[in-house]
């Protein structure tokens, strides 16, 4: 049996798939997938699984029984295999090359879920719809938007979460521990995710691209809400109005019109604000900070739209058109001022052609 391992020789094939295995055992875990049976509940709640290891990893959330212990750090892990993957990061072993790209992985389970993203083969279908995922792990988060579920509890706070990383993240609100530096500035940040976000401010780097026009985006959910101006999609409506949103945001911020909460309050003088973001730009009043640069001067800005309009002084770009002149502006209030203008231009010059024609009805009486 062990032998077939290194000639390939897989004798047991799964009639739902073309997939083929070395062991029975293995060809019955796998039809499980197929099939939906999990025949390994769980004692602690409602759970069940496919395979014993991933109950006896589940098992060891309620009892919290971590007895593998790292030589390396100190963490310890449910199970000799999660151990197992865990001290490779500090080799930096990855053994288990990718045949389609130059990725390698240190666990092979790691390299067969991301093959999938070449093959497109998506294996897990959702019960509840009709969505399919490539892993099971993937499943099993989606599967909390239909239950609701919430697992993963803070114990700083009655917050629970649906994802282990989004716990993370909240605990570190209590904890104030922020372990990412910055190498561009002396800003740090609770997750490597946030740092990375932050550093394409630095570097000007702005990996996704709108596939309906050129625009480029330094974050993916920047992207989703600039893709709705194409598609036309509102999502977000306001439960106070009939009003309806592209953008979460700027829903979030007027509903706030209705309600008048401004819970975000400034630290340097006794001005509130309905949003943290709309805070941070105000603080920078008292801090003096800038941290937008431009990549043709040397000129930084403590808004990203003063950044962008300062940009188009550069490219030359003039996207703001009056629809009374063939005027273009790179700067949206000298637009909007320039179209005030005109208007008041033709409110006098109305006005004096009313004028005019009073004074020639009046002299066209006397005569």
């Amino acid at each position: 049996m062990h032998t077939r391992i290194h000639t390939g020789d897989n004798p047991y094939q799964c009639s739902q798939c073309d997939k083929s295995f070395t062991k029975l055992s293995i060809l019955e875990r796998h039809y499980r997938i197929h099939s939906g049976e999990k025949p390994y509940q769980c004692i602690y709640c409602d759970k069940s699984f496919t395979q014993n290891s991933n109950l006896k990893r589940h098992t060891s959330f309620h009892t919290r029984e971590k007895s593998y212990q790292c030589s390396h750090c100190d963490k310890s892990f449910p199970s000799n295999c999660t151990l197992k993957m865990h001290i490779k990061i500090h080799k930096e072993e990855k053994p288990y090359s990718c045949s389609h790209c130059d990725k390698s992985f240190s666990g092979k389970s790691t390299l067969i879920n991301h093959t999938r993203i070449h093959t497109g083969e998506k294996l897990y279908q959702c019960s509840q719809c009709d969505k399919s995922f490539t892993d099971n792990s993937t499943l099993n988060r989606h599967t909390r938007i239909h239950t609701a579920e919430k697992p993963y509890q803070c114990n700083h706070c009655d917050k629970s979460c649906k994802l282990k990383d989004n716990l993370k993240k909240h605990i570190m609100i209590h904890t104030g521990v922020k372990p990412y530096q910055c190498n561009h500035c002396d800003k740090s940040f609770s997750t490597m995710g946030i740092l990375k976000t932050h550093t394409r401010i630095h570097t000007g780097e702005k990996p996704y691209q709108c596939s309906h026009c050129d625009k480029t985006f330094s974050k993916q959910c920047n992207l989703k809400t600039h893709t709705r101006i194409h598609t036309g999609e509102k999502p977000y409506q306001c439960r106070h109005c009939d009003k309806t949103f592209s953008d979460k945001s700027v829903h979030t911020r007027h509903i706030m019109i209705h309600t008048g909460v401004k819970p975000y309050q400034c630290n340097h003088c006794d001005k509130s604000f309905s949003t943290m973001g709309i805070l941070k730009t105000h603080t920078r009043i008292h801090t003096g900070e800038k941290p937008y640069q431009c990549s043709h001067c040397d000129k930084t800005f403590s808004k990203q739209c003063n950044l962008k309009t300062h940009t188009r002084i550069h490219t030359g770009e003039k996207p703001y058109q009056c629809r009374h002149c063939d005027k273009t502006f790179s700067d949206k209030s000298v637009h909007t001022r320039h179209i005030k203008i005109l208007k008041r231009q033709h409110s006098c010059i109305a006005t004096a052609k009313q004028m005019d024609s009073k004074i020639s009805d009046t002299y066209s009486l006397n005569e």
